[in-house]
């Protein structure tokens, strides 16, 4: 039997490498087998005469009063276990005290891959790049009503193909599709979702935005994802289930079926980024049969204007987004518009330490004679370390 001694445990230390990435701090086996990597994240913001994005005709007037808060603060811990195919991470949000990822990884190879837990449906770009690698603030006022958030279940993934014109990057999941912390299904009816990427250069872009780092070769995609479940739920956010406008009673078990699709696409190539989304979805009441289309997309783009003219300070990069929502489809003069434009200075470490300025224009309009407008103004501070 070998006896503990020091020598022993000084040389059991010195076979964990502790080393700081763009993860936070990580400590490491020296085999790579056993990884764990620990950040924080925090994310200030001033925003008048509101923060969260008007719902309603009447909101828009609304008389507010300014907020500052902390917006967000996460702690996320990730790694492998065993062997370097066997991934895990964990997300706690703890300003509200909401665990909000947790999930384990299998990823032996490239074209397929197995995931396990609750994580952010990959389903559309906007709601899946975190909100501390956004280009705007905050996200469009289409991401409430079309996101299918966090939900828990299983997902088959991968990428075929790579670096030829056929590159393609796939998501398959098959989800409880009754939102975050909600491990049960209401009904024999699960949640099933599907995204297909085509990587249009041969490389995969990541998920974040804005290009401060100078993508040096031209980097694209084209992808569709559609869903279909039934639920008591019109709409998921980092809250789990809820309801859109027009459905705050409603909510019985399989109440509701609704079917989504959405296409988008996005860009980055010196400086310069893109990306878009259009989205439908149908929702049909079993119970009333009543039903109900809404649409929406929204198109966004940025740019370091440093690479054209010298006396902008590379730092800085300029953005803007247009977005469209019609509650009803079928309704006219039933819309939804905002107008964005934000000045982000990245610091170093790019969307770790940011500082963003925000200007948006709302327009609602509900019938030719009724429409509201107005202004709202957003300052933030983003770090991660």
């Amino acid at each position: 039997m070998e006896l503990y001694s020091q020598e022993n445990d000084s040389i059991a230390r010195k076979s964990i490498n502790i080393e700081y990435t763009d993860k936070g701090f990580q400590f490491s086996s020296s085999d790579e087998r056993y990884k764990l990597h620990i950040e924080a994240r925090l994310q200030f913001r001033y925003a008048t005469p509101f923060d969260q994005n008007p719902l309603t005709f009447e909101e828009v007037y609304d008389e507010r009063s300014p907020v500052l808060n902390i917006n967000r603060a996460r702690l996320k811990v990730g790694g492998n276990a065993f062997d370097t195919d066997l991934n895990y991470y964990f997300e706690y949000e703890l300003a509200q005290g909401n665990l909000l990822d947790f999930r384990i990884m299998f990823t032996k190879w490239k074209g397929f891959n197995i995931k396990v837990g609750q994580w952010k449906t990959f389903y559309n770009r906007e709601r899946v790049i975190s909100s501390g690698k956004q280009q705007m603030v905050e996200r469009s006022i289409i991401n409430r009503p079309f996101t299918i958030d966090r939900q828990q279940g299983i997902s088959f993934y991968g990428r075929l193909f790579e670096g030829s014109l056929a590159d393609l990057t796939y998501h398959l999941s098959v989800l409880t599709g009754t939102g975050r912390g909600n491990s049960v299904n209401d009904d024999g009816y699960l949640m099933y979702a599907g995204r297909l990427q085509w990587n249009v250069f041969g490389r995969e872009l990541g998920m974040s935005g804005s290009d401060f780092n100078d993508t040096i070769k031209p980097s694209g995609l084209v992808a569709f994802a559609a869903v279909t479940n039934r639920s008591p739920y019109t709409r998921f956010s980092q809250d789990g289930g809820g309801q859109l406008m027009g459905y705050e009673d409603a909510g019985l078990p399989g109440q509701f079926r609704v079917n989504q699709m959405m296409l988008e696409t996005a860009f980055k190539y010196k400086g310069f980024s893109w990306q878009s989304e259009w989205h439908y979805k149908d929702i049909d009441d079993t119970i009333t049969d009543l039903d109900r289309i809404l649409s929406g997309y929204y198109l966004q783009g940025g740019y370091f204007f440093s690479n054209v003219i010298s006396f902008i300070p590379k730092p800085l990069e300029l953005a803007a987004r247009f977005a469209t929502y019609k509650p009803f489809i079928n309704l006219p003069d039933n819309l939804e518009q905002e107008t964005a434009i934000v000045a982000n200075w990245f610091f170093k470490g790019g969307h770790r330490n940011k500082l963003s300025a925000e200007v948006t224009y709302f327009n609602f309009e509900e019938a030719r004679e009724n429409q509201a407008n107005g202004w709202r103004f957003r300052l933030q501070w983003e770090i991660s370390f």
